[in-house]
């Protein structure tokens, strides 16, 4: 998937990937896509549940070599 924006949360631990997330989609457009990594097992829970709650769409998530990946789509 080909994202807009694009955020390294990589070796950061909660509840800095999320901080560093919400701080990242205020450069978004909306409807433009940022690509977040993050290697905080935590993420998986926070980032799903804060897109939601803040009106933005989780087009995917994937894990590999411990590294989680979220596109978010901006609402």
């Amino acid at each position: 998937m080909k994202a807009d924006h694009f955020l390294d949360a990589t070796s950061l631990s909660c509840p800095m990937p999320i901080v560093k997330t919400r701080n990242a989609m205020k450069e978004v457009n909306t409807g433009e896509i940022l690509e977040v990594k993050t290697t905080d097992k935590g993420s998986i829970a926070d980032i799903a549940a804060w897109t939601k709650s803040g009106g933005h769409e989780l087009l995917d998530q994937t894990e590999a070599d411990n590294v989680y990946t979220f596109f978010i789509k901006k609402g």
